[in-house]
């Protein structure tokens, strides 16, 4: 994967197919080039048996295909940079992957198109409660699908297209504003 944005979306559908609830996502860049991705859920998380080995290729879950490469490859990524990758999950709890990266590094991968990102996420699991925080040294904004519905009220569903794209024009404009100039 080439984007940040793209291993955002692989490890939101691990969450989403584990039963994640709610689901944060954060992206906290320093000015001193240090970029952190953490993803946190709710969802059925994982043994210690799969957890020691989930960082495996050839370890999954899937029946539908041998391998698991979406948590390997961000690991990868993070430590091509000289950065890490550390996951803690709990059976019944949830999971947290957190990835950190040095965007100084010349392996860096590039965030990617985080509005289409977060859309997509919020039209295909519309039931669920998704929370992004982006936060770079020129400031914060966050994006929370609960405070989405109250203000949209009962009759709208967060996977209407004008919805979707609201949000992806929405994310789009907020880390325009807040992305080193």
């Amino acid at each position: 994967m080439k984007e940040i944005s793209l291993h955002i979306l692989d490890i939101a559908q691990n969450s989403i197919t584990a039963g994640a609830a709610h689901l944060e996502l954060r992206l906290e860049e320093e000015s001193s080039g240090r970029l952190t991705l953490t993803v946190t859920d709710d969802g059925k998380g994982m043994s210690p048996e799969l957890l020691a080995r989930v960082l495996d290729p050839f370890s999954t879950t899937r029946t539908t295909r041998k391998m698991g490469l979406g948590l390997p490859l961000l690991r990868l990524a993070a430590e091509q940079t000289g950065g890490s990758l550390a996951i803690e999950s709990t059976e019944g709890v949830g999971t947290k992957v957190t990835a950190v990266f040095d965007t100084t590094h010349i392996d860096c991968p590039p965030a990617g198109d985080l509005g289409s990102t977060v859309s997509l996420l919020v039209q295909g699991a519309p039931e669920l409660a998704l929370r992004y925080v982006r936060r770079t040294p020129r400031g914060e904004f966050v994006l929370d699908t609960r405070d989405l519905r109250a203000e949209l009220g009962e009759g709208v569903s967060l996977a209407e297209p004008e919805v979707a794209l609201w949000v992806q024009d929405y994310v789009r404009e907020q880390e325009a504003e807040i992305s080193p100039k």
